[in-house]
């Protein structure tokens, strides 16, 4: 079985990547969907980090993970 995980990644205020993952997106989902929320994020402080609010959107990516069961 194929899990897909949506992954934004900002800057932080100290320089540093902050990660936040959502599991199962939509399979359609597009950067031109992605970017405006992940702007909104930061314009609004939605989020903070521990070293530091969220500053810049950095990058998003849907990873893939292949899980197969054993039992």
């Amino acid at each position: 079985m194929m899990e897909k995980t949506l992954q934004l990644v900002f800057r932080n205020a100290n320089g540093r990547e902050v990660s936040l993952s959502l599991a199962n997106p939509k399979p359609d989902l597009t950067a031109a969907e992605v970017t405006p929320v992940m702007q909104q994020i930061v314009d609004n402080h939605l989020f903070t980090s521990a070293t530091g609010d969220l500053v810049q959107v950095v990058a998003a990516r849907i990873k893939s993970n292949e899980v197969t069961p054993l039992v």
